[in-house]
């Protein structure tokens, strides 16, 4: 009787090496469509990274740092400095973020943990479609509801609290670096909300209620637990915010007052880069285009270095 070796029930290694060949070949055309998709990706960005800069290169020779220093803007004959379009830009993320970041995460975590199950689903698809509402209706509801309510009630409050000093001094008549700020927190309060409440839920439960059981309060848990566990992901909506409110046009345009001058302080009507664009481009001749592709491109920078700030940030946070 022979017995038979064990060996022979294996598959030979000749036949795995086989099946590896066949499964390399036939996934081969699969890579060859992925390396192709990639490849147009990055040609397409390249080629509009390019269409901007040729365009702007013009206003960029002829005005050197004076088109980022300058603190003239003056639409059709120049000349064309962006200092004030810089700073209002950078003013209006910065009212929209302090106001936007804390009750966004506020929020994102009342709604997960606070709120009842059967509500938390029809309330984050309202938070959803909040996100999605188009940037003119905010814009309407801005000059219809807040500006109002800035000239009658809140710049006449808080020039009395101050003194009518700096920040809130100059002119009031709603039109403002102060409402610009608060209408894109509204905007970008959505997706901050939606977007936390999301990574919120990749924390375990059982973090949470061990925390809680040990004797921390709700404000502990939020702090030393959620915060240090879901901080990347926490980032990445705030820096999504943030992009939406670098980049807004339409709203910013209808309730900023659209004066692009050096501001004075939170009352000052003013312009950011994106929203001289929209209300310019259209009627823009000569050299106008020109300046106007290099604000595109100064604000393609100012939105680079937000995201190259946040992942540096992610990695020493990932170090630590």
């Amino acid at each position: 009787m022979t017995i038979p070796s064990p060996v022979s029930d294996r598959p030979l290694k000749s036949d795995v090496a086989e099946r590896i060949r066949r499964s390399a070949t036939s996934d081969r055309p699969f890579r060859y469509v992925l390396r192709t998709t990639a490849a147009l990706f990055g040609a397409v960005i390249v080629l509009f990274v390019w269409s901007i800069v040729k365009t702007a290169w013009p206003a960029i020779t002829s005005n050197g740092i004076h088109l980022i220093t300058g603190r003239t803007w003056i639409a059709g004959s120049g000349p064309y400095g962006a200092l004030p379009l810089i700073l209002d830009t950078l003013s209006t993320t910065a009212i929209a973020l302090i106001f936007a970041v804390p009750v966004g995460l506020a929020s994102a975590m009342a709604l997960q943990f606070q709120v009842p199950q059967r509500l938390r689903g029809p309330l984050a698809s309202l938070i959803e479609l909040l996100a999605a509402v188009p940037s003119v209706v905010y814009g309407l509801w801005g000059i219809a509801v807040m500006v109002p309510f800035f000239i009658n009630t809140l710049e006449p409050f808080l020039s009395h609290l101050t003194g009518s000093s700096w920040p809130f001094n100059g002119p009031q008549d709603g039109f403002s670096i102060l409402l610009a700020g608060m209408v894109l927190s509204i905007m970008i309060l959505p997706t901050i909300v939606a977007v936390s409440r999301d990574v919120i839920a990749t924390v375990p439960i059982e973090v949470v209620e061990g925390a809680l059981s040990l004797g921390a309060t709700r404000g502990q848990v939020f702090s030393k637990v959620i915060i240090p566990t879901a901080r990347t992901g926490l980032l990445g909506a705030i820096v999504l915010g943030t992009g939406r409110a670098l980049g807004e046009t339409i709203a910013v345009a209808m309730v900023i007052g659209s004066n692009a001058q050096l501001p004075h302080s939170l009352f000052s009507s003013g312009a950011t880069l994106a929203s001289i664009i929209a209300v310019e481009f259209g009627n823009s001749v000569g050299s106008e285009g020109s300046a106007l592709a290099a604000l595109a491109l100064i604000l393609m920078v100012i939105t680079g270095l937000v995201n190259w700030g946040a992942r540096a940030l992610t990695r020493r946070a990932a170090i630590r």
